[in-house]
């Protein structure tokens, strides 16, 4: 079977194995939670427009000179190209077809949904080459666009799929040439052999304070290697990564100024997992501690090196402005990413809502004729397109190397972030008791969606940022 895309100038196209492989996916979503199958049964061939299948080589290229951009003042336009609709139109349909499906399922049993995982290597969604292409649109706004369905599918399995990004985000925004080509493929693994990445920030006492970390790394010139000790807190895939990105001090004194990141190669002794989290939401993500017990890593994963490094710390020890420290250099660069999955979740929850209200009926009428209903829909609809607009200006102002003066990375995640607790919410509230229900997938959102008022910098963290941008005064 063919899934024809939305858009009837579009090329993508998703080819859905045969009339079987359907039916078990139709059963699959039919059945309740507690009988569906313990292993995705599908076998998805989707086929990716042949103009993003680039050799990798072309792709580490592609992201280094994105790496690199300047300014650029492009004609204003809200309308995607082709290449932004054929992602979209791909993404949304593995979102659809296999994604929704297997929602529920991996939410009750609180697991990594390893074989969804398969699927979207298999595909090339989860990739390395799929990753550097997004990076890569020279507007900003594949990324966000891919993110925005996948995320619209299912949070949950959005991020186990996603959550290798920001490891790779870090690898990418710190890291050399030479290490991106290293690290970066070892991150996702292959289709065959999927691996996950984890980066590693929060601790038990520094989450939004980040100046406050207390993992330690020092470095033994004898041996030219670094030894990390401490525990990190709430990390997506930690301890089931292949690849892991630490944030790390080497100058406590110096405070925030003084960490660095670090990649910790697959099977190093002295990097294990702690107590995995039993979350609200997002179920389907692994978070887990991660500890580091005298764990030591090759000079080579110190990221940027370490000339780059003691240049930097000279620099804020003559009491020189340096550029900003390592954590807060990843979350920037994945703000209006994060500000795409939340947008996402809210738009699910809207348009499930309005469906919802045309079919039910209450005294004789459809309840979306009700003005309650109807100007909450409208409203619901409006805060979602507002909050992507702030999302694509971040997205687009970080790729053409735009200066973010009043904080707008910040604007996006925290507008997007609480629309989507909004708008899930409002979507309970249309359906009543069955919103309130796990029979009906509002629920589930509203869930997936309070940790985007929370991680990658609290909301009251994003109004701080923003208004010490506008102001210009230390606001505490």
């Amino acid at each position: 079977m063919t899934i024809a895309p939305r858009d009837a100038d579009c090329a993508a196209r998703l080819e859905l194995g045969d009339a079987s492989m359907m039916a078990a996916l139709r059963d699959l979503a039919a059945r309740p939670r507690h009988d569906q199958p313990a292993e995705f049964p599908l076998a998805l061939v989707c086929r990716r427009p042949n103009r993003f299948m680039n050799s990798m080589g072309q792709t580490l290229a592609a992201l280094t000179q994105g790496n690199a951009a300047t300014p650029a003042e492009p004609a204003f336009t809200l309308g995607l190209n082709r290449d932004q609709k054929d992602i979209r139109e791909w993404v949304h349909g593995f979102a659809e077809g296999v994604v929704r499906p297997a929602a529920a399922e991996w939410d009750e049993r609180e697991e990594t949904p390893w074989p969804v995982i398969q699927e979207a290597a298999k595909i090339g969604l989860y990739s390395f080459e799929a990753m550097g292409q997004f990076w890569a649109d020279e507007s900003g706004l594949m990324l966000p666009i891919a993110n925005e369905e996948l995320f619209w599918g299912d949070a949950g399995i959005g991020m186990a799929i996603m959550g290798t990004t920001l490891a790779v985000a870090a690898i990418f925004g710190q890291g050399t040439p030479e290490q991106m080509g290293e690290w970066i493929p070892q991150c996702f693994g292959t289709p065959e052999d999927v691996k996950l990445a984890a980066f590693c920030a929060s601790e038990p006492d520094a989450g939004s304070d980040v100046s406050a970390i207390r993992t330690t790394a020092r470095y033994d010139e004898a041996r030219d290697e670094w030894v990390l000790n401490g525990q990190k807190a709430w990390a997506t895939n930690g301890g089931i990564a292949n690849v892991h990105v630490v944030i790390a001090s080497v100058d406590r004194e110096l405070g925030s100024r003084g960490h660095a990141a670090f990649v910790i190669p697959p099977g190093t002794a002295g990097c294990e997992q702690g107590a995995k989290v039993k979350k609200h939401g997002l179920r389907a993500s692994h978070t887990a501690d991660v500890h580091l017990d005298d764990c030591r890593v090759p000079g080579s994963c110190l990221l940027g090196g370490k000339e780059r490094l003691d240049e930097r710390l000279a620099r804020v020890r003559e009491g020189k402005k340096a550029k900003s420290q390592a954590a807060m250099q990843t979350f920037e660069a994945s703000r209006p990413t994060v500000g795409a999955q939340a947008l996402g979740i809210a738009r699910a929850a809207y348009e499930y809502a309005l469906a919802y209200a045309k079919e039910r009926r209450q005294f004789g009428r459809a309840i979306v004729e009700n003005q309650s209903i109807a100007f909450t829909l409208a409203d619901m609809k409006l805060e979602i397109d507002a909050a992507r607009l702030l999302v694509w200006r971040a997205a687009w102002m970080g790729r053409t190397g735009q200066r973010f003066e009043n904080a707008e990375g910040s604007m996006s995640k925290l507008k997007a972030g609480e629309v989507a607790v909004w708008a899930t919410e409002r979507a309970i509230q249309i359906l009543g008791g069955n919103g309130y229900t796990r029979e009906f997938p509002v629920e589930r959102m509203h869930r997936d969606a309070k940790i985007y008022t929370i991680f990658e910098g609290t909301s009251e963290i994003q109004r701080l940022v923003i208004s010490r941008a506008i102001s210009g005064v230390h606001v505490k």
